[in-house]
């Protein structure tokens, strides 16, 4: 059987994928492919959604660029990683069913749903596809789901087929579960300030409240009229005139820019060869940034300082899931947030993922005093202080354990140390401002080459949890105090 051409820079389904107005379909898309209870039930139980919803938003967005704007190999590549990170999303929901990620069936929804929601905008906008354009989208869509290996019988047979199916599926199998309340109502709503607005700070509380408001209703107003009768969401008039003035005000934009700007992604796609920053052989210079503070809690001159930087370490490190406990998932997911972004290949991802288990196994062991699974801070912060004071033995048996594995997995070119980028990789994130990260890392490259060493990062890490001042380098890793 001949092997079809991927779709090229010139492709119907890179232009429409591409453009900037892609984002107003953004949410009604996340949405539709939460309420497959597969998906609800792997994102209650493992995704990091709701502490960290940006960083979550980015690894999808990137994601749809490897799939669907990379060459074969780049494709493959991603669908290989998407596979051994959707494997360890298994378990059983809250009405006692088995799910899986792998499930061929859910992920044939949550891949038809990115084409609906492609000619949804098209339709919104007032500038339908015909159908001999959806016909050219479709068959280069499926050109591209054709290398995920699932059964064609799963697939609509052609764009006139897609209809019924998303029908079908919206009346047979959806539900209006917890996540999918949460994303169109509740998400925007307790976000933090995103990075890249880090200058609205600020006034980020008023901003988040009207954009939810906004974004809330103009998904509800444009997602399929079969979803909206099945789970009583009406789509009131003022949301129908935000839809209509929001799609319509975005094509007359988006067609009045030059055709360079009119793309978040480049059409000619992502080379093959691309790989994430490693270290250099020279000493690159840190960037400088102005000092910024990450708040504390006051603390009487002398005191131990312990206590409130193990609590700042649960809640921006350790609780991924955002629900104030500790779980294996948590772990899983803070080896999912390294391997992420360096597209480690099977042989180096393995090791970070057991490192983090190990870890996991002695905080429960030692912590999990209900036998739940599940490790509160208070519990966390008890029982690390009382190991830490017990000897060095408590933090070489778990912590230093996925550390060292962390390490290894960012220093990709075998060096043996990392430079500032590679720390800013380990550390970046939405609630640790960038000139924070910057002056972590001059604390801890003690001879200033530019350079940490493996035993300088274990180093800070065992400083972080127990220095009893703030004046002992490692003890800032997380930014000032």
């Amino acid at each position: 059987m001949a092997v079809a051409d991927l779709p090229g820079p010139h492709s119907l389904l890179r232009r429409t994928l591409g453009e900037w107005r892609i984002g107003l379909v953004a949410w009604r898309l996340l949405v539709l492919q939460t309420a497959d209870p597969a998906v609800a039930a792997g994102m209650a139980t493992f995704s990091t959604y709701r502490a960290h919803p940006w960083r979550r938003v980015e690894h999808t967005m990137d994601s749809g660029k490897r799939l669907f704007f990379s060459d074969r190999e780049g494709l493959h590549r991603e669908i290989a990683r998407l596979e051994r990170t959707h494997r360890r999303l298994a378990g059983t929901d809250e009405q006692g069913r088995p799910f899986t990620a792998l499930d061929p069936a859910v992920r044939v929804w949550v891949l038809v749903t990115l084409y609906e929601c492609m000619t949804a905008m098209r339709e919104l906008s007032g500038r339908p596809l015909a159908p001999s354009e959806l016909d050219q989208m479709y068959g280069e869509f499926r050109a591209v789901c054709s290398e995920f290996g699932l059964s064609d019988d799963l697939f609509p047979a052609t764009a006139a087929d897609v209809p019924a199916y998303m029908d079908r599926t919206i009346r047979e199998r959806l539900e209006y579960s917890e996540p999918v309340r949460y994303l169109l109502f509740d998400m925007l709503r307790e976000a933090p300030a995103p990075r890249r607005l880090r200058l609205l700070k600020p006034a980020w509380p008023l901003v988040r409240t009207v954009a939810a408001h906004v974004i809330g209703a103009l998904t509800v107003a444009d997602l399929p009229e079969a979803f909206r009768e099945r789970f009583g969401l009406p789509r009131t008039r003022r949301a129908a005139l935000l839809s209509f003035i929001l799609h319509r005000g975005m094509r007359v934009l988006i067609n009045a820019l030059p055709e360079h700007r009119r793309y978040r992604t480049p059409l000619t796609g992502i080379p093959s060869t691309a790989q994430p920053p490693t270290a250099s052989t020279d000493h690159p210079s840190v960037p400088e940034a102005s000092p910024v503070r990450l708040p504390a809690p006051r603390r009487r001159k002398g005191a131990d300082s312990r206590p409130a930087r193990v609590r700042t370490f649960f809640h921006q490190v350790l609780d991924q899931t955002g629900d104030g406990r500790i779980s294996s998932a948590d772990l899983q997911a803070m080896a999912h947030n390294v391997c992420w972004p360096l597209e480690l290949a099977p042989e180096r991802e393995a090791p970070v993922y057991a490192a983090f288990e190990t870890w996991w196994q002695q905080l429960r062991t030692g912590m999990d005093v209900d036998e739940d699974g599940k490790v509160t801070c208070e519990e966390f912060v008890t029982a690390m202080l009382t190991g830490i004071d017990s000897g060095p033995a408590y933090l070489e048996q778990g912590l230093h354990v996925a550390v060292r594995a962390v390490f290894h997995a960012v220093d990709t070119d075998g060096s043996g140390h990392l430079c500032a980028d590679e720390y800013r990789t380990i550390f970046g994130g939405s609630r640790v401002h960038p000139a924070e990260l910057n002056h972590g890392f001059r604390q801890l490259d003690n001879d200033g080459d530019g350079r940490i060493t493996e035993e300088e990062f274990v180093q800070a890490f065992t400083d972080y949890f127990t220095a009893r001042s703030d004046s002992t380098a490692g003890s800032q890793l997380l930014g000032r105090p």
